[in-house]
């Protein structure tokens, strides 16, 4: 039975759960996304988010409230009638009274094997944390930080090849399937749902700029895994001949030194344990580049060091 839906979601990664909701034959009555901010060259354009921008090509009401703890707030949410809200990385804080106001209850798509990496960068901190799979959990929403009873889950191997991301991309196309499954449970009255486990709990913090500097100290895997899991915003980086470079793509390889040491011609450089060999990268004030064509520009030779 299709269901009258409020939506609630801001970035890209939102994007796809909406699309497939509304190709599936449910109603969205309304779309909360965050206000635009400044944005384009110069920084005076205002840029409405991605999920705004596609709910006016669907020709859905969009509403960018500063708040929901208002009472006018909540009575506008609630003139929408809907049986259910879908909630996508909106940004947030849903009050109790947002929360009770569907009929049907509040739903989250998180993207994390729940209770692992509750909060606000959990794909990033799962590649970061060297963790072998990730995945996306529908779960029904409470006041408490991701802590609602799940309903529904699909996992992901993570490899060392996959950036932050490459993870975000797959999980998104992921996350919008199982949801668009969940509201079919939902409306027909078979959604069940589990409470989770307090054991395993985990907390995926924002992530912070001064986490960024690449330590060259720590064994290849771990260096790899920061770097992946930094990729490409804010991007893990490290210091050559003072000029600072981002490192957005690498790969285990082969060869011993100093950390930080660069140890042939192809950009391989020595971790506290191992190497790994970096395969994109972004000079300062520069764009993205493969490491070839950067080498082309400024050949780095082996005694060279990243700092």
């Amino acid at each position: 039975m299709p269901l009258r839906l409020i939506f609630m979601g801001t970035p890209d990664f939102s994007v796809p759960t909406l699309l497939e909701l509304v190709a599936h034959g449910h109603e969205i009555a309304a779309v909360y996304t965050r206000a635009p901010k400044p944005g384009g060259r110069r920084g005076l354009q205002l840029q409405p988010t991605p999920v705004e921008e596609a709910a006016r090509k669907l020709g859905v009401p969009v509403l960018t409230p500063k708040t929901l703890k208002t009472e006018e707030a909540l009575e506008e949410f609630r003139s929408f009638d809907a049986d259910a809200a879908v909630v996508v990385a909106y940004g947030m804080i849903l009050p109790q009274a947002i929360l009770d106001a569907p009929k049907l209850g509040c739903y989250n798509l998180h993207a994390s094997l729940l209770p692992r990496w509750r909060g606000a960068a959990p794909i990033n901190r799962a590649i970061m944390a060297g963790d072998a799979e990730s995945g996306v959990m529908v779960m029904k929403m409470d006041v408490g930080l991701d802590t609602g009873d799940v309903a529904m889950a699909e996992r992901l191997a993570i490899t060392d090849t996959m950036t932050a991301l490459d993870l975000h991309d797959r999980l998104s196309r992921l996350g919008a399937d199982l949801m668009v499954r969940a509201m079919a449970a939902l409306g027909r009255g078979g959604l069940q749902l589990k409470k989770q486990s307090e054991d395993g709990v985990t907390y995926a913090a924002k992530i912070d700029k001064a986490e960024a500097r690449v330590d060259w100290t720590k064994p290849a895997h771990a260096v790899l895994r920061h770097i992946h899991g930094l990729s490409p915003f804010p991007g893990a980086w490290a210091e050559l001949d003072n000029a600072r470079v981002k490192i957005l793509r690498c790969e285990l390889a082969k060869g011993s030194g100093e950390p930080g040491a660069v140890l042939d011609d192809l950009l391989t450089i020595a971790c506290g344990e191992g190497a790994i060999r970096i395969i994109e990268l972004q000079r300062e004030g520069k764009g993205r580049m493969q490491a070839a064509d950067f080498l082309r520009g400024v050949p780095v030779k082996a005694g060279a060091k990243f700092t």
